[in-house]
């Protein structure tokens, strides 16, 4: 009888096309890659010197998305001149490599993390990779996603890469979230258990009752920060949910095609009986929504607590760790969080910046004003379009937000959006790190609830009292 396996195991072994005895390594047949307009100029410039061809072209996709601009669609809206040439270049090796690529110009531009599912290129089973840490996200869809740095070359001459083995790791989500509290604030609420390096060389699968009640775009969200957490890639197992998700997506299997993937994704949830290296259980129904104070995704309290005090802290590391993120972000221990006064806020990003994020925020926003400047960037051009069809652009306009155009924009605060020295941002992105949004920028991690409730306030809020029909 064959022994019970993870998905991950299932994957795994499923695109594992030889092992190294000697190191342990394992090479993988790659499903597919997507190169953004960061770094992949370098990987054709190698191709080129050495002369290789791309192997299967149709399995790559370039999507320019850090150095977008949130203040038009063209080109010349990238202001950096050399940010401009490297998405300028990103077009032309794609052309010229012959792959498939959204550019500036193209409806369905956007975000790497958020175009990938929108456009079926993400299905249950792939093996994908991205030179982008957040390709986590794409494990939502059952899929096994991760990002990489200077192997692009080889995977783009080869479709293969070499892996040291990974651990794996279940987290089960018990209990029912209460009104108000979103998906980001329960990967917060793990994370902050877990702690920033929690994860580290592992493959974390989300189980349990909690995390099949989620939509799509919510287990997207929280897989997405499975890297904060220091962990490879995050997956949920695919199943009803997944599959109406990806159903007639462009890059989506059709006709008898579909009907074989379907019954190869249902095969992929972990057996019963199959071994994790680690088992964690988490309950989501005793989570607030929640607000980060230092500077990582694990330094979170909820909207309505307190800055933890470094002294309270046994481990020397961590409390000296504590201690330089109160000073950074100019907190003192004790200090409330709900109320304290924030410069600007954004809503966007490969974490929050789909429809179902912006929904949320609108209706928090509806009817009121914002007292702060507040960014809101569509994570792709679909999104973009679908939410203005819904009215969603006037809504935010209406209440002095200001609606801006697809990319990373003010997540990685390379493209034009940035945050001031010393200036706080309730932010709906991933990362919290010194400096993330610009030198000296202080960024609050919170759900696209906690940012627009937070841009009305002009001070960090909770949306329950917005939602429950108060201020």
């Amino acid at each position: 009888m064959a022994q019970p396996r993870s998905m991950f195991q299932k994957i795994w072994d499923a695109h594992t096309v030889k092992r190294d005895q000697d190191s342990g390594e394992v090479l993988l047949y790659v499903d597919r890659l997507i190169l953004t307009d960061t770094s992949s100029f370098h990987a054709f410039d190698l191709l080129r010197a050495e002369g290789y061809k791309v192997r299967h072209p149709r399995t790559i996709f370039g999507e320019p998305d850090h150095f977008a601009a949130s203040r038009g669609p063209a080109l010349s809206d990238v202001v950096d001149a050399e940010r401009r040439t490297m998405v300028a270049a990103l077009e032309e090796n794609c052309r010229d490599f012959g792959l498939v690529h959204f550019g500036l110009g193209d409806p369905r531009m956007g975000i790497s993390h958020v175009v990938g599912p929108e456009q079926g290129i993400t299905l249950p089973g792939l093996f994908l990779l991205c030179g982008d840490s957040h390709t986590s996200t794409h494990g939502a869809l059952g899929a096994l996603a991760f990002g990489i740095g200077g192997q692009t070359a080889h995977i783009m001459a080869t479709q293969c890469i070499w892996q040291r083995p990974l651990k794996n790791l279940r987290i089960t989500v018990e209990g029912e979230r209460a009104p108000g509290v979103s998906a980001k604030d329960v990967i917060l609420g793990i994370i902050r258990e877990l702690g920033p390096a929690g994860g580290f060389g592992h493959v974390i699968e989300y189980a349990g009752p909690a995390i099949r009640a989620m939509s799509i775009e919510e287990r997207l969200t929280v897989c997405n920060m499975s890297i904060e957490a220091g962990a490879r890639s995050g997956m949920v197992a695919p199943d009803d949910t997944t599959i109406a998700y990806v159903k007639g997506r462009p890059e989506a299997p059709r006709g008898e095609q579909w009907d074989r993937a379907v019954a190869y994704w249902r095969s992929l949830p972990s057996d019963p009986g199959a071994r994790f290296d680690r088992e964690l259980s988490f309950d989501a129904g005793r989570l607030s929504p929640m607000v980060s104070w230092g500077n990582t995704a694990a330094d979170v309290v909820a909207v309505d607590g307190r800055v933890p005090d470094p002294a309270g802290e046994a481990d020397a590391d961590r409390r000296r760790s504590m201690q330089r993120a109160l000073d950074y972000m100019g907190l003192a221990p004790g200090q409330a969080m709900h109320g304290l006064p924030i410069d600007q806020v954004f809503i966007g990003s490969c974490t929050n910046g789909r429809i179902e994020d912006l929904r949320a925020a609108a209706s928090v926003a509806r009817g009121r004003r914002a007292t702060v400047p507040a960014l809101v960037v569509p994570g792709s051009g679909l999104v973009k379009a679908q939410a203005e069809a819904e009215g969603l652009d006037r809504i935010f306009i209406e209440a002095g937000f200001h609606w801006g155009h697809p990319g990373c924009s003010m997540c990685v605060g390379t493209n034009g959006d940035t945050v001031g020295a010393g200036k706080r941002c309730v932010s709906t992105s991933n990362r919290n790190f010194v400096g993330r949004q610009g030198p000296g920028s202080r960024t609050h991690l919170a759900s696209p609830l906690t940012a627009a409730a937070s841009a009305i306030a002009g001070r960090v809020a909770d949306a329950r009292d917005y939602l429950q029909g108060g201020a």
